[in-house]
């Protein structure tokens, strides 16, 4: 691991099961003892999947377990921050003036709040029911001299939001996901892209099991600026690691010069000829 470096930890967990709904409690006990486990490896974060703290496919449940930012879940994940001396990315349903949103939150290893994130581009009947979409595209906090940045399952198959984050500064892209068969490639074929083209780490941090008539494929990784895999999970539930790194984020801007290399004097035009077609 080179000195200025993060290691940074993702938890493909907790394990779900399709005729079973696990409790808040639960997935909060799984998170922190990944947490621990991270730390313990020398993981500076646990980046843990798309709703992670109350689970996903839920039905009525996901509105019931909603919460304000700061609730009772926030409070939980932060004790075990403070405690494993961790900082800890997860997934959970925001309660704010009676929207509920698709939300991923940041604690830092004091207990206090990084950087919250609500889901901007909602995926069929399971987003559309049941969120609000977010309208802040590019949301993200510095990590021990990582500009990191956030968006969520969906948002990554986007490429204009990721450029977004390329363009605001973003080093480390994190994505909680919750990806499910038949769209294996999403995690093998699109988010190597989306870190080459716009030159920068992803990590794509999937749930695994089955909930109701969802199957979760699994398939975490970690992705270089390259587009060069650094971890991969299967399909069971797994702790795995990477190291992120803003100098070699540089070095590979410096050879791969796409993002300097864009006709951005073209770009205009283009897409005003393209809203004049509409």
């Amino acid at each position: 691991m080179n000195v200025d470096s993060l290691r940074v930890g993702l938890f493909q967990g907790p394990l779900t099961a399709k005729d079973a709904v696990a409790s808040v409690q639960s997935n909060l006990e799984a998170i922190g003892e990944a947490a621990h486990v991270a730390a313990a490896s020398g993981a500076s974060i646990l980046v843990t999947p798309e709703m992670s703290a109350t689970g996903y496919n839920i039905g009525g449940l996901l509105r019931a377990r909603a919460e304000v930012a700061d609730g009772p879940i926030f409070d939980a994940v932060a004790a075990v921050a403070v405690s494993a001396g961790i900082a800890i990315v997860y997934g959970y349903p925001e309660l704010s003036d009676g929207d509920v949103y698709n939300s991923v939150q940041v604690i830092g290893r004091d207990g206090f709040s990084l950087a919250n994130y609500r889901k901007t581009h909602l995926f069929g009947a399971l987003d559309r029911e049941n969120f609000t979409p977010g309208d802040t595209l590019v949301a993200g906090f510095d990590l021990d001299g990582i500009r990191c940045g956030l968006l969520t399952c969906y948002d990554v198959e986007f490429p204009e939001a990721v450029r977004a984050h390329a363009d605001a500064g973003t080093q480390w892209l994190i994505v909680p996901t919750g990806l499910m068969a038949p769209f294996e490639h999403i995690a093998q074929q699109v988010v190597p892209a989306r870190a080459y083209e716009s030159q920068m780490f992803v990590t794509y941090v999937n749930r695994c099991g089955s909930e109701s008539e969802l199957t979760y494929c699994g398939l975490s990784c970690a992705i270089d600026p390259t587009g060069r895999e650094l971890a991969r999970a299967g399909a069971e539930q797994e702790l795995i690691f990477a190291d992120v790194s803003a100098a070699e984020v540089a070095r590979s801007r410096s050879v791969n010069t796409h993002l300097d290399d864009r006709r951005l004097d073209l770009y205009p035009a283009y897409r005003s000829r393209r809203e004049g077609r509409r």
